[in-house]
Parts: structure tokens; sequence; C-alpha cells
């Protein structure tokens, strides 16, 4: 199947055709208009600049260096964090962007440096994302970074589908790279592609404290073309097993590999996998819902610096 024909599969999947009885629902701040502004200087062994970290919530400004919760009931987490390893370090690769009146959430790939004594000996890659949940700082090592992040909140809805605006600007590079920090830039095939995913989930809890769910509702969409704003993209979410459904890839299915588990806290304030065990039903109840935006598709570490991802206004459209 050639690439336009895939594209084409994929329109057809998460095509929306709407109805004059659908309402759209903005999420908690999804508007992107407010923002709190972290400054957290870093430690003076890697040159104690005081660097700025954005977060999605009430207007404000924090000062020093505590560890961030989420702030005046917003939903949303981003990939800028405060680490500290014997020094704090921060990371910022998503920021608040004027648009119009208001702002947008700008996502970067970056490459993060650390310079120590005047001598750069860390280079991480760093997507810029934005999800439902939040993040368990101070991060403490570069090891298993999904287990750092609480993936999703409490949702019992089933919206019809996704509606945001959004703008893509590609890194141009046929390949991405993999640069975790702690070896060489090692290439990684393929072109590297901004996505969206919200999966709808039924969770559960064992004796043990393991948290297992089943996929309810999906929608996982990559980017492969720059753009300029595109307004109310709305995207079918697509309910049950949709391994037969037109345009499924296997990127869509079920999270079955250890390194790309979401992560949550259980019962015992334990970090926990989520591990999806199997297809719902449209009929079954949703506990769950996990809703990221991201500028690079590959995971931790991977991915092409320049590729940029720009959203706003994201809402689900109710029938």
């Amino acid at each position: 199947m050639g690439k336009k024909t895939v594209m084409a599969a994929l329109l057809v999947a998460w095509s929306w055709t709407g109805s004059a009885q659908e309402k759209a629902e903005l999420l908690p701040y999804g508007d992107m208009d407010r923002w709190i502004v972290r400054k957290v200087t870093e430690s003076g062994l890697i040159g104690g600049n005081t660097k700025l970290l954005y977060e999605v919530g009430p207007t404000d400004t924090i000062v020093g260096s505590t560890p961030y919760t989420n702030q005046g009931g917003s939903p949303w987490a981003t990939s800028n964090v405060m680490a500290k390893v014997g020094v704090t370090k921060t990371n910022t690769s998503v920021f608040q962007e004027k648009r119009d009146n208001g702002y947008c959430a700008r996502m970067e790939t970056r490459i993060e440096t650390c310079v120590v004594l005047g001598l750069v000996n860390i280079k991480v890659l760093a997507a810029g994302s934005m999800f439902l949940g939040t993040v368990y700082e101070p991060i403490k090592s570069t090891s298993n970074p999904q287990s750092k992040l609480g993936s999703g909140i409490p949702f019992t809805k089933k919206p019809a589908a996704l509606r945001f605006d959004y703008k893509v600007k590609l890194s141009g590079e046929k390949d991405r790279i993999r640069l975790t920090g702690f070896s060489k830039s090692s290439k990684v095939e393929g072109m590297d592609l901004p996505e969206v995913n919200l999966f709808l989930q039924k969770r559960w809890e064992d004796a043990e404290g393991n948290v297992y769910a089943k996929r309810i509702g999906t929608v996982v969409v990559r980017y492969d073309k720059d753009t300029g704003w595109v307004n109310g993209a709305t995207y079918k979410i697509l309910y049950g097993d949709i391994t037969s459904h037109p345009g499924f890839k296997p990127y869509m299915g079920l999270i079955t590999n250890e390194e790309d588990f979401r992560y949550t806290q259980n019962s015992r304030k334990e970090s926990v996998p989520v591990k999806e065990v199997g297809w719902g039903s449209s009929d079954d109840e949703v506990t769950h819902a996990i809703l990221q935006f991201t500028s690079s598709h590959g995971g931790a570490y991977i991915g092409s610096p320049g590729n940029t991802f720009w959203v706003d206004n994201v809402q689900f459209v109710y029938e």
C-alpha cells in the first residue's frame, strides 16, 4: 500500500461529518490561554542559570526549585521538568506562544545539553509533549522515563470526536536520532512525525496493586507534512476493537510493549504500569482518558531536532 493510499485510509478512519446536534466542550484550560511560569535556578556547578518552565494552569509565576504539581484544577502536564540528579537541572521543550488575542502551546524536539565546569558532557534529545496527567518531580534518573509520569485522568464520558487547532513544522530530516546522554548519537530509520493519541480506558486494580485496562476508545494521528494553522481539526473516536478498521496501523493497537507502558499511581501511591489486556466495546464503561500531543512519535530520546507542533483549543465533541 503506497503512502498516499495509507494516508487516505487514515483520513477515512478518523473522518468526522458531525451533526446538527453536536456539542463541543473545551477541556479544562484547553484554550491554552493561561500559563504558569516557573523560574528555576540550576545548580552552580552547571552554570547557575535561571530557566523558565511553562505549565498550563492558572496564570501565575512560581520562583524556586519546588517540585511542581498540577495547579488550579488543570489536568495538563508537560515535558518541562526539573531534575535533581546530584545537581538541579531543567528541561524546557513546551512553550507558551502568542496567537491572536490569546496563547497556544508550542512543542519542540530539542537537544538539551548539560555543561559542567565549562565542558559539555551530557546531551539528551527531548521531545516536546503535553498530556492529561502529572509529572512526579523532581526527576531523579533517566531510566524508564514513563514511570516518572502519571498518564491519564479519571474520565467517564464517551465523546464522539476529538477537536483542536494545530500547526506542524517538520525538521526535514529523513531519519531520526537516538540520544540518551550516556552514549553517542545513533541513527533511527524513519521520519520523525508529530503525533496526537487519545486512549479511553476501563481500568481496574488487583489485590497486589497491579493496574490493568481495556481499551474502549482510540484516536492516533501522525502528521507527515508542514501545515499552516488548521482550525477545528476533528477526529472521530473509534470505539471497541479497531484492528479490522480501514486505516488501522500497528501503532494504534494495544500498548503491550513494556518500554511503551503508560504509568499511574495505584491505591498504595506506587507508580505502576497500566497494562492493556484487551479491547473493550462501546458498551463498556470508561474510567480514564489518556490524551497526549507530542512533537516526536518515537518514544523517549528519539526524534529529529527542529520538529515543532503547535496546539490550541482542545475540545471533545458529543452527539
